[in-house]
């Protein structure tokens, strides 16, 4: 080791007798990064949230031409103008309201009107004027959204939804909304007629006719243009729309990943205050506990500067800013300010004890370049090892992040002490240094040095066995994915959300779709009429209604024996398949390609699962039932293949993250483990430190449960984070518990109590600056970022914790009889 501290000393000399020329450098390449970093432009993307080499999505994007892919759009209009029934005396109802399953209970050759002072007309649903004039014109305008797919675009007005009937002249076919719709009470009692007749309520008007939607698909790039699509665009034509068409009589629900994307950019605002928030309580509690506001601005201005340099960076790579991982920013300043506080305290220490300015610097790159780079490393390593998840955005997070904590290295143990070595010292600052600090902190340091007792410590390892045990109970609840009502980066009672359970609730084909894709390719002719292919969709079909947590299933098999029992005067006895191809033929119809549900020749059929939520146990157990029945019901010819839809997205992203988290985790501990192993040359320093670290991870998982936070990407990198902060406070601490047993022969408990006065307080001030600042992130609009405020405020306060009570703990046995004892600071 000596070799090693000659080569830092040098290192040091040679940084402070540079420190101009460095300054200048530092200084040019800060510029040049924040131009570039003014270039950088928000990148959001559908297809880089996607497990892209997923079984499940290669099925998806395999068959996006033909079918609906996971980036819908569902733009819904729902009569609200209040019920006729509820209207004053003189009420005239010439027309049966709705059952409440939404057929209706007879026609009417006039509409349901109340007429008031005004003599203005009074609608129970969605068959009047005013709402079918809003609706073709809200088609029309979803139908021109930029990066539509113009052929996926379906409502009650647009050509590919349409009416079959029998006749005494057989069957007759024809579009919903006739082509020369004006409103008149004929044509309103028309389509009431067509629309019973289409099989469409429950799935583009709802149960309660009160309810009419437009569903669209959404490409990431426009097919007109090839240019990438603007989701922000996207959600100002969509709020255009809203504008335009919600009234006191109509309310417009709009859902889909666009939708939702957008409402994430617009909460960005409350991520930049929150942050500005973030930025204010540190700095003020840094002067609080530096009394320098020379130090203070210093360290804060460090801490942003590899935010800067990251920022700046990510046009140079080709990246843009995803919304979705938009706080690994403000992660990276978090992780800064810690390092930041490490080194100013003992630049600080170092004036008190006599040195100058340049003297300190230089001592203070000596001490902290060591641990503090392998504290860095290891931290890179805990955003790296989250890309053993293969998906794009992942990858993006882990590249980005783990940039955003190598130039700390530049920037916290280099720019920091040249800037440190011009600093002096404010006579306040030395007056609490002095004076004012030893009066509580000396006996704070000595009652955390008690868990250094070997009495004390049994008593911290009952406590921790006994969390430990509790934690693990509870994290057995966590779950891989999802967790709760709506979608997870909003809050419950958001715009968003309110729209999705209007839907939900209205329709029968639900929010959360998950689609099968059943392959026939080998049959000749159309595949639909060879009885073992569409027998084999029945039994699906039928076994899917059964699965717990399936809410609707729709196929071809289904509207196909409607189909058939319709040629025999509607009985219910002939809702059958025959077992013929002529008899298939009956119900040809159903095979349609322009109803959605199979492409040319039935040489694919999408089966399509609507299911209630999308938490995460919920998808795990549809989708295991699903291969049960695969694996069961084997057919010479047939494939079945999950999966598409949005939860189809979910179920293979969950897949992803519960298959890479043991590998993740274990690839980080060992990685750990080893970096200790080189550093401190301990086995039982390793575990020391890697004890508390290990427990946190449980505590965390467990508050995950309690809290009903899934485990998924947005929470990947605060585990990563908690895992390398934990590892910062062990790693600062232990090495000057080390030096203090090595070279000055001290036992563990008066080393522990050195290092405390040394790194402990500093990191103690820091888990509480960083815990306080991100805590303030719970009041965010933005779900996820207040689920991020709390797991990090807990993470960062427990590996404290961990680091001065269980650490110490640990050493007084492990180190048991060693050194030679000291008097008490």
């Amino acid at each position: 080791m000596s070799g090693m501290t000659d080569l830092i000393e040098r290192a040091a000399t040679g940084l402070i007798s540079h420190r101009r020329r460095l300054l200048v450098l530092f200084a040019l390449v800060t510029a040049g990064f924040a131009y570039s970093a003014s270039q950088v432009k928000l990148d959001p993307g559908f297809l880089k949230l996607l497990p892209v080499k997923h079984e499940y999505m290669q099925t998806m994007m395999g068959y996006m031409d033909d079918f609906s892919g996971a980036n819908t759009l569902l733009v819904n209009l729902r009569w609200v103008q209040e019920s006729c029934d509820a209207s004053a005396s003189g009420t005239r109802k010439d027309s049966k309201r709705p059952d409440t399953d939404g057929r209706s209970g007879g026609n009417s050759s006039e509409q349901g009107r109340a007429t008031d002072g005004n003599d203005e007309a009074c609608y129970d649903d969605i068959y009047n004027p005013e709402f079918l004039e809003a609706l073709r014109k809200a088609t029309d305008e979803v139908f021109f959204i930029p990066g539509i797919n113009r052929t996926q675009v379906s409502s009650i007005f647009t050509p590919d939804v349409y009416y079959i009937e029998i006749t005494e002249m057989g069957f007759r076919g024809e579009p919903v909304v006739p082509a020369r719709f004006s409103g008149t009470p004929e044509q309103l009692d028309q389509v009431r007629r067509n629309v019973e007749h289409s099989g469409r309520i429950g799935q583009l008007v709802a149960n309660d006719l009160k309810g009419a939607m437009i569903q669209a698909d959404l490409h990431d790039y426009d097919p007109e243009s090839g240019v990438k699509v603007d989701y922000w665009a996207v959600q100002q034509k969509l709020h255009e729309i809203r504008d335009q068409f919600e009234n006191e009589n109509i309310e417009v629900n709009i859902i889909g990943f666009a939708r939702l994307l957008g409402d994430v950019i617009e909460g960005l605002l409350w991520v930049f205050a929150f942050f500005a928030l973030a930025f204010v309580i540190t700095l003020l509690l840094l002067y609080g506990y530096t009394r320098s506001w020379r130090v203070t601005i210093t360290a804060i201005v460090v801490a942003t500067l590899p935010v800067l340099w990251l920022v700046g960076t990510l046009p140079l790579m080709g990246y843009g800013i995803d919304p979705m991982s938009i706080l690994v920013p403000f992660l990276i300043f978090a992780i800064g300010v810690s390092h930041a506080v490490q080194m100013t305290s003992v630049w600080r220490l170092e004036v008190l004890a006599g040195a100058d300015s340049q003297a300190a610097a230089r001592a203070s790159f000596s001490k902290l370049f060591v641990p503090g780079s392998v504290a860095l490393l290891t931290e890179a390593l805990g955003f790296g090892v989250i890309m053993f998840i293969n998906i794009p955005i992942v990858h993006e997070l882990g590249i980005t992040a783990c940039l955003g904590v190598l130039l700390m290295i530049i920037t916290n143990k280099m720019i920091l002490p040249i800037l440190l070595s011009y600093l002096t010292l404010e006579p306040a600052s030395r007056a609490r240094g002095d004076a004012g600090e030893a009066a509580w902190i000396a006996p704070l340091v000595r009652c955390l040095a008690c868990c250094a007792e070997p009495r004390m410590a049994l008593k911290v390892f009952g406590v921790s066995l006994a969390l430990l045990a509790v934690t693990t109970w509870i994290s057995r609840d966590l779950v891989v994915g999802d967790s709760g009502e709506g979608v997870p980066e909003l809050h419950e009672d958001s715009r968003y959300n309110t729209d999705g359970a209007t839907i939900s609730n209205t329709y029968n084909i639900g929010v959360d779709v998950l689609t099968v894709i059943v392959e026939a390719k080998g049959f000749e002719g159309d595949s639909c009429l060879h009885y073992p292919v569409i027998n084999l969709v029945d039994r699906f079909e039928l076994y899917m209604r059964g699965v717990s947590g399936v809410q609707s299933v729709i196929s071809v098999a289904g509207v196909g024996k409607q189909v058939i029992a319709a040629y025999n005067e509607g009985n219910p006895r002939w809702r059958a398949l025959p077992r013929s191809e002529t008899g298939l033929s009956t119900g040809s119809n159903a095979f349609d390609p322009k109803l959605g549900l199979n492409n040319e020749g039935c040489r694919a059929i999408q089966v399509l699962n609507f299911l209630e939520n999308h938490d995460g146990t919920q998808v795990a157990h549809v989708i295991a039932e699903i291969k049960r029945f695969i694996n069961d019901n084997p057919v010479e010819g047939v494939t079945l293949r999950l999966a598409s839809g949005n939860v189809g997205v979910m179920a293979a992203t969950n897949e992803a993250v519960g298959a890479a988290e043991v590998r993740m985790l274990g690839a980080l501990f060992g990685a750990l483990i080893l970096f200790c192993l080189i550093t401190f040359r301990s086995v039982r320093a390793t575990l020391c430190v890697m004890t508390p670290l290990a427990m946190v991870t449980v505590f965390c998982n467990a508050l995950m449960a309690g809290l009903e936070i899934g485990l998924k990407v947005a929470t990947l990198p605060v585990i990563a984070l908690g895992v390398g902060v934990g590892i910062d406070y062990a790693l600062y601490l232990f090495e000057r518990i080390q030096h203090y047993m090595k070279g000055e022969d001290y036992t563990f408990r008066d080393a522990f109590e050195k290092a405390m006065l040394e790194r402990g307080m500093a990191a103690v001030f820091t888990a509480v600056t960083m815990s306080v600042g991100v805590a303030t992130w719970m009041f965010s609009a933005l779900k996820f970022q207040a689920d991020m405020g709390l797991l990090l405020a807990f993470m960062f306060l427990v590996n404290m914790l961990g680091a001065i009570c269980l650490l110490p703990a640990l050493g007084a046995w492990f180190y048991y009889g060693e050194g030679k004892p000291r008097s008490a600071p």
